[in-house]
């Protein structure tokens, strides 16, 4: 199944907190479970929020991944099916 993780990074996150969220990111490439891949990353043009496309047996699954964040950003975990685009009906 395919899977958005949406992170907003919270404002007024100090210093310290934004050095502890790069060594999550750190982390969580350099451990992402077996089962998931990451399909594509993208980030908003003003930096607000990350995208990342996983694919991923379950929700759950994107969920452990993303708990460890969850103190520094919101979070929003999307199923979604790939489509081949619009078509008139």
């Amino acid at each position: 199944m395919l899977y958005f993780l949406i992170n907003r990074t919270r404002a007024g996150l100090t210093p310290e907190q934004y050095g502890r969220l790069a060594e999550l990111a750190k982390a969580f490439y350099a451990d992402i479970p077996p089962g998931v891949t990451i399909q594509g990353e993208w980030a908003a043009a003003d930096y607000s929020r990350n995208f990342s496309l996983l694919e991923a047996p379950d929700a759950a699954s994107v969920e452990r991944m993303a708990a460890p964040f969850r103190d520094y950003v919101d979070v929003d975990i999307v199923p979604v099916n790939a489509t081949a685009g619009w078509t008139a009906s």
